[in-house]
Parts: structure tokens; C-alpha cells; sequence
């Protein structure tokens, strides 16, 4: 039973995930600036969860030998890549920013070889060029759609903020096995809120309330609440019940809640470029990560 509900929590996260890129750029540039709307997510998110800390006490510290791995962390999975992923999405296509950020697990591969000694095995290699080949065609794809205002630009920081959360997921791992992971997303949004606050604090304090509109609140709460905090919750309470490798298979639906949603709501074309690139980095992902007995 409780895997089912692990099942439907984890397809829920990405539902709100895959829906997400299209709410964050109905409000920002145009109600809020990109760092003023990631303040916002981190401080929400970061006050709920020491609330829940508050209502369940568990372990609160750790260890001064994990510190600056926790601060690596915050700057890689929390301060890069948010800030690059709402300022890039906004500047680009919700299919293009969902396409480049799937790529993360090709990039979580690359490093896992360089750094963590992994054998480079023919599936990988394949799966890296496929998945990178992928990439590039979205990068190199020239649109005047008017959903973007700088679809190159958007496209380049949406990749930075994979390779980031990339790196993030490498350097967490250890941190998942010695704490509780609620207890280690607590204190990565901690550190991460204070990284994000310089940037973010100018744009926040210019925001005019009296514009906003209930739709407006309502898709602001969708970002900060829905796809911040329970969707992190949803996430980890998957990771409770079902391995790493099923919750991170789950990742294959954000692109398609992404591009549905955006074709509805924002008229965005689904051309042959993009489908030849979704291909591509779906069957980068796919043998990036298959296992070589596996045939």
C-alpha cells in the first residue's frame, strides 16, 4: 500500500514539476522579477519546513565535518540552480528549459565517470553523445515564437542549472545515507536561502502587490507552495518507500506535462526539431543509465 502511494506521490511531484514551467513564466518577468520569484519559493519553503521541524522534532545539527559539503550543496542544488533555471525559463520555452533540464541525469553520468571512477561502458559513451546531440539541437534552434525573449541565452542557463543540480545530486548522496532526507533538504534550503538572498532581496522589495489578481495569487502559490515545497515532500517521500533509480525514472514525464501545458495554454509549436531532440536525449538518458548486463 505503501508503495502505491510512493507511486502516485512521485508522478504527482512531476506533474507539478512538468506544470510548473509554464506557471513561472505566466508571472515572471511579467509580475515578478526571476530572483525576486526564487526568494520568495526558498523563504516559503525553508520556513515550512522548520515548522514541521517544530511540530516533529527529529535531529537538528550536523556534524562540522559535513558542513561544507551542506554548503556545496546549497550553492549547487539550491542557489545556482534555481536561480538559473527561473531566470532561464523565463527567457526561453517551457519545452526547451523541460528538455534541457531532463538531460541532468546524463550529466549526474559524465561526472559519476570522472569523479567517482565509474567504467565508461559502450552504453554510456552512446547515451552522452545521443543526449548531448540532443541538447545542442534545441540550443542552436532559432525562434520567434514571442514566448522567449532570449530563447539562446535562456537555453545556455537552463544547461548550467542541470549540470549544477548534477553536480548537487553527486555531492548530496552521501548526505542522504548519514541523515535523514528531510533533515538534509532542511538545511540545504537553509544555507541556500541565505546564498539567494542578496540577489533576489532587490527585486522582491520592487514588487507591485496591487497588480496582482486572484489568478495571479493563485499561480504564485502554485510555484511557491506547489512546485517548491510539496513537491519536494512528495519526492522524498517516494525515496522512503521505492529506490533511487524508480523516483528518477519519473523524470521522463516532466517533458510531456510540459509540452502538453504549453501547447495548450501557450500556443507553443511542437516542430520536428524539437521532437528529433527529445528523442535524442530521451535515448541518451535511457542508455546512459542502463546497466551493461542488461541486453
Amino acid at each position: 500500500m505503501n508503495k502505491n502511494k510512493a507511486h502516485l506521490a512521485v508522478i504527482g511531484a512531476n506533474l507539478i514539476f512538468g506544470t510548473n514551467f509554464s506557471v513561472v513564466k505566466y508571472i515572471s518577468p511579467r509580475l515578478t522579477g526571476p530572483f525576486g520569484l526564487n526568494l520568495m519559493r526558498v523563504g516559503v519553503t525553508i520556513l515550512l519546513f522548520w515548522f514541521l521541524y517544530v511540530l516533529k522534532p527529529t535531529v537538528a545539527g550536523i556534524k562540522k565535518t559535513d558542513l561544507g559539503r551542506f554548503l556545496l550543496c546549497a550553492l549547487t542544488g539550491i542557489a545556482i540552480n534555481q536561480l538559473l533555471f527561473i531566470k532561464g525559463l523565463t527567457m526561453t520555452s517551457p519545452i526547451h528549459a523541460s528538455l534541457l533540464i531532463l538531460a541532468t541525469p546524463i550529466f549526474i553520468t559524465v561526472l559519476a565517470v570522472l569523479f567517482a571512477h565509474e567504467k565508461l561502458t559502450i552504453y554510456k559513451a552512446s547515451g552522452l553523445l545521443l543526449g548531448i546531440g540532443g541538447a545542442i539541437i534545441l540550443v542552436l534552434q532559432k525562434e520567434n515564437t514571442g514566448i522567449g525573449s532570449n530563447v539562446l541565452l535562456g537555453d545556455i542557463f537552463c544547461t548550467i542549472n542541470a549540470i549544477s543540480y548534477a553536480i548537487y545530486f553527486i555531492l548530496v548522496t552521501p548526505l542522504m545515507k548519514k541523515y535523514p532526507p528531510l533533515h538534509v533538504i532542511r538545511w540545504v534550503f537553509t544555507f541556500g536561502t541565505l546564498m539567494v538572498l542578496p540577489f533576489g532581496i532587490s527585486e522582491f522589495t520592487k514588487i507591485d502587490w496591487s497588480l496582482y489578481h486572484f489568478a495571479d495569487y493563485a499561480a504564485l502559490a502554485f510555484v511557491v507552495l506547489g512546485a517548491t515545497f510539496f513537491a519536494y515532500l512528495f519526492n522524498i517521500y517516494g525515496l522512503t518507500h521505492l529506490n533511487p533509480s524508480t523516483v528518477g525514472a519519473y523524470i521522463y514525464l516532466q517533458p510531456v506535462y510540459a509540452a502538453i501545458i504549453a501547447i495548450i495554454f501557450w500556443g507553443e509549436q511542437l516542430t520536428w526539431q524539437k521532437m528529433l531532440a527529445a528523442a535524442l536525449i530521451f535515448g541518451g538518458v535511457y542508455l546512459a543509465n542502463r546497466v551493461a548486463g542488461n541486453k
